[in-house]
């Protein structure tokens, strides 16, 4: 049953990424199917999955739809007189382990990145690092951040290596809606996961706090961020050499020098008030300066604590940055992120984690299979309808190689 005969992957082969015996040993070690009569944990997986590939627009409405789907039952060999409801689905994500699924997450992200090689990661193992707001709907969010337009947000921070999303996070609290805050975090706990690891985190104008910067470095984080144009340091050295070329091919090198930041230190006047002065911190870092040659006179600061990287390597490693851009518009167009299915915590969590699972799944069908985001999804989700016409065909008695003919 090949619908597409030039691929290198189809459906069967991503599917035994996710053993069975993976989710039926999270099941038990988590004891995420205690009290639960239907919607068991195994079930609940199935059933995001293929409803978030299934809707252009997920609710617990159509995921109430899609479990009694005559179709979804035989997908997934469940028992067709099992039914549920909406206030089911809503309760079964409230209460749910949020640590099953990211655990499956995490499992099934380190079986896809072994299925590509280290150099495949691209030359410097580069971490895109940002973050997206989620405000529609969530005016009954039972917690979330505040913005300016009166409606509770949720926040995602995303590490992405190039080919895969590698972490998470989901901020609610106030303060996360601050960068200088989501940011470090999420990139911190990344840090833990990878031990001796040799990446490069790069971000972009979120990351202003010089604090978090000297902490980076403290800690061997290699970061690399764009800054503000009116960013005030103390030029310790030039870095450009005699007769260095300045032409970085689609930008040209204005300045790179070792220099000094600023930070605010809080004192307190004679009066008690509390107020910052300025001070330099000891940490040195680099600034990398280039002017554009398509925008005139647009120029880009770059801040980072790396000096064996060429001017011309760190401006080629902020402009991919762009990777992770690209990564949320699929995230939010293609796979339902702008929209929330549930309005508390931990059902926000689990859905994020689904939705990067199946994210993972596209993502390595879409490079196996050199494709776009668009006609990969819906060249997976077709693949997805007519195995479920195989498994109908073959209940019935029939062979489904009659009717699958490549």
């Amino acid at each position: 049953m090949a619908i597409f005969g030039d691929h290198k992957i189809n459906i069967h082969h991503l599917l035994g990424f996710i053993p069975e015996a993976l989710i039926a040993n999270l099941s038990a070690t988590t004891k995420i199917d205690h009290y639960a009569k239907v919607l068991h944990g195994k079930k609940m997986f199935y059933l995001l999955m293929y409803g978030i590939l299934e809707n252009e627009k997920l609710s617990q409405r159509t995921l109430e739809d899609t479990f009694n789907d005559a179709v979804f039952k035989i997908l997934f060999n469940l028992d067709e007189g099992e039914k549920v409801r909406r206030s089911s689905i809503s309760d079964r994500l409230s209460k749910i382990d949020p640590d099953y699924f990211k655990q499956l997450y995490e499992c099934i992200y380190d079986q896809f990145s072994a299925a590509y090689s280290q150099t495949e990661r691209e030359k410097y193992n580069l971490i895109r690092v940002d973050s997206s707001m989620v405000s529609e709907t969530v005016g009954k969010l039972m917690e979330g951040i505040d913005n300016q337009s009166g409606k509770k947000a949720v926040k995602y921070s995303i590490a992405f290596d190039g080919v895969l999303p590698c972490h998470s996070n989901v901020f609610t609290s106030a303060s996360y809606s601050s960068e200088d805050i989501a940011l470090p975090e999420a990139i911190m706990e990344h840090v833990k996961k990878e031990t001796n690891h040799h990446n490069i985190y790069v971000l972009d104008r979120g990351l202003q706090s010089t604090r978090t910067m000297e902490s980076f470095s403290a800690n061997d984080v290699t970061f690399i961020c764009r800054a503000k144009e009116n960013r005030k340091f103390i030029e310790l050295a030039s870095l450009i050499t005699e007769n260095q070329d300045l032409d970085l091919g689609e930008s040209i090198l204005l300045k790179d020098c070792k220099i000094q930041l600023y930070t605010g230190i809080s004192v307190n006047n004679k009066r008690g008030r509390k107020h910052y002065k300025e001070a330099l911190v000891e940490s040195h870092f680099r600034l990398v300066v280039v002017e554009s040659k398509t925008e005139k006179e647009k120029k880009y600061w770059f801040l980072t604590n790396d000096f064996k990287l060429s001017a011309k390597e760190i401006a080629q490693a902020y402009r991919r940055r762009w990777d992770i851009e690209v990564f949320f518009r699929f995230l939010k167009q293609e796979l339902n992120v702008s929209h929330l299915v549930s309005l508390n915590k931990n059902g926000i969590q689990v859905m994020l984690y689904m939705t990067l699972i199946v994210a993972m799944m596209l993502l390595m069908y879409k490079k196996a299979n050199k494709l776009g985001y668009k006609t990969a999804k819906r060249r997976f989700s077709m693949e997805v309808r007519d195995l479920a016409i195989a498994l109908i065909v073959l209940q019935c008695g029939g062979n489904p190689d009659i009717f699958f003919k490549t």
